[in-house]
């Protein structure tokens, strides 16, 4: 189990992390806003809401690893 998915691209398991792209989505719209005026000690701090589970079934079955189809359900990418 990983904390980044580049680790799962490289042939770890799974991962369960925040989509670090949207991320900086997020943080381009803070830029926006400074910008515009707004003073960045009254911009609120903001948690991610948008996370991302990312398995690799590769890696899964090179030892045996059989995983059951509930997970494979609710992961978001899956690297065969």
């Amino acid at each position: 189990m990983y904390g980044r998915r580049e680790n799962v691209d490289t042939g770890g398991l799974l991962s369960y992390s925040a989509d670090v792209q949207y991320m900086f989505i997020r943080g381009g719209d803070y830029v926006h806003r400074i910008l515009k005026g707004a003073k960045p000690a009254d911009l609120p701090v903001e948690q991610s809401s948008k996370v991302l589970m990312v398995l690799n079934l590769k890696t899964a079955r090179a030892p045996g690893i059989r995983i059951p189809e509930s997970v494979r359900l609710r992961v978001d990418e899956v690297i065969e």
